[in-house]
């Protein structure tokens, strides 16, 4: 298994993922190599918690202009995990 610190980039602080907190449902942006059962091994060392489940997305790049220049936003992975139910994770 690779280092859990490579395969974890940061949590994900979105209004929607803040709601999603009390089901123990949070998110992170991962490598984009990662695979879920890396993304499995890395919280769990990284947060002492034991994890339920792991959703992966692709995120694709978003169309942006600079005054006369078209460029896209680079392309990312995140991560939606559940942990077990009676844990946590403080991320603020």
């Amino acid at each position: 298994m690779r280092d859990p610190y490579l395969v974890i980039k940061s949590p994900l602080l979105t209004e929607r993922l803040d709601r999603l907190q009390p089901q123990n449902i949070y998110g992170f942006w991962v490598d984009k190599n990662a695979n879920k059962i890396e993304v499995k091994y890395a919280i769990e060392k990284i947060y002492n918690v034991k994890v339920v489940k792991v959703n992966i997305m692709n995120m694709p790049p978003k169309r942006r202009r600079l005054r006369f220049k078209e460029g896209h936003t680079a392309s990312w992975k995140k991560a939606i995990v559940r942990i077990k139910e009676g844990q946590t994770i403080n991320i603020g």
